[in-house]
């Protein structure tokens, strides 16, 4: 019974801890095997529909707007779908912008998505989604355009912080580096696919359609399942650090709060096609499979670090030394491989000056546990407030 328990005891740390460990090993990975330069294919420009979805919130559509419309590349329309908003006070001249008020309310991401693609108004052959709060650069477009000529039909492009107001927001853009770093530029780098992040991503219009137009996704999370539909039929996700969007942060605790219990609901409702994949790569032998199926299956960041800290204080208190430098080791390797992040991705000093805070902004997410059930109850869209009641503070 003891040898049981020791060993159960065993594998829950193992569990725990690799977490902590598993970004340092998929930065060696990517310092080790080599990566060829992308090969353009000879071929026409992509036509891209720029689906700008919103839900009850119409205050940052006009700035979005604009700033696409300073695109570099310029074979494209927008779609701006304003479900359940008031859009009294929206009005576009350009005939570029196409303005779609469903009849009814869609409140999910997907329906969104295909209520703009029945009302497209040529065939186009890519769609790009972005949020309503978004900011796109003027070279996001022709970015893409590099990696969907070297023929891949998904990429991922990089979400930046468009405003860094408050600690909280800090600290949420802290967290984007980490996860834009390891589960996108690394695991793109070792020969697996970039993670999606819910907006600045983009695909040809037949798999967006293949994926989930027989499928109804409600709440958060349709980006969990688009990428498992995508990963399983053997396509990778491109990820393009130079194709940047600024997305706004979570700049109040009541919304930091609130927006992690849907995340932290999506990842529950959605983990376990980790397993799905992990079995499909190993009877296929599909290293991008695998490794992708490893980063779903991992927890989010607080909860592995809540969890490895449990695991060392009982170690400690236990006094099994061996066990206390294993973890402290591993702690070490995470604090270097955070610390890798934040240096390699060029980051903003007010970030810097945020980590202090972080068991502030833990003990939050901690709270948001407690919300997940009622987590699809709330908006499906994060309502953002800016410190003077106007505009959030521009990219920095």
């Amino acid at each position: 019974m003891w040898s049981f328990i020791l060993f159960g005891w065993t594998v829950l740390q193992v569990l725990a801890g690799y977490n902590l460990v598993l970004p340092l090993v998929l930065f060696v990975l990517y310092k080790c095997i080599p990566r060829k330069p992308l090969s353009l294919q000879p071929g026409s420009d992509p036509d891209y529909a720029i689906i700008v979805t919103a839900y009850e919130q119409t205050d940052s559509i006009p700035s979005v707007v604009a700033s696409i419309l300073q695109s570099s590349y310029t074979r494209y329309l927008v779609y701006v779908v304003a479900d359940k908003c008031d859009t009294s006070g929206l009005s576009f001249s350009d005939e570029r912008v196409v303005l779609l008020r469903p009849e009814k309310t869609l409140a999910s991401n997907t329906r969104s998505h295909f209520y703009a693609i029945r009302h497209f108004r040529r065939l186009h052959t890519h769609l790009t989604i972005i949020d309503s709060d978004n900011i796109v650069t003027p070279d996001y477009l022709s970015e893409l355009n590099r990696y969907f000529k070297a023929g891949f039909s998904a990429v991922q492009g990089e979400r930046k912080a468009k405003n860094l107001d408050t600690t909280y927001a800090c600290l949420d853009a802290a967290r984007d580096i980490y996860y834009h770093f390891y589960d996108g530029k690394l695991l793109f780098g070792i020969g697996s696919s970039a993670t999606l992040a819910g907006s600045g991503m983009a695909f040809t219009v037949a798999l967006y359609r293949e994926c989930l137009e027989a499928l109804d996704v409600s709440g958060a999370g349709f980006d969990k399942v688009l990428q498992k539909e995508i990963i399983s039929r053997g396509y990778r996700i491109a990820f393009n650090e130079l194709a940047i969007v600024y997305d706004e942060k979570t700049s109040r605790a009541d919304q930091l709060v609130k927006q992690r219990a849907r995340w932290i609901n999506t990842w529950f409702r959605y983990f376990s096609f980790g397993f799905g994949l992990l079995s499909r790569s190993l009877t296929k032998a599909n290293w991008n499979q695998f490794a992708f199926s490893v980063i779903l299956l991992r927890p989010p960041l607080f909860l592995f670090l809540l969890a490895s800290i449990a695991c060392f204080t009982v170690n400690l208190l236990l006094g099994d030394v061996a066990a206390v430098m294993l973890w402290m080791a591993a702690f070490l390797c995470f604090i270097l491989a955070f610390a890798i992040a934040l240096v390699q991705s060029g980051t903003d000093r007010r970030i810097y000056r945020s980590l202090w805070n972080i068991p502030v902004f833990v003990f939050y997410q901690v709270l948001s546990l407690a919300k997940v059930r009622q987590a699809n109850r709330y908006s499906v869209a994060t309502q953002h407030y800016h410190k003077d009641q106007g505009e959030a503070s521009g990219p920095k």
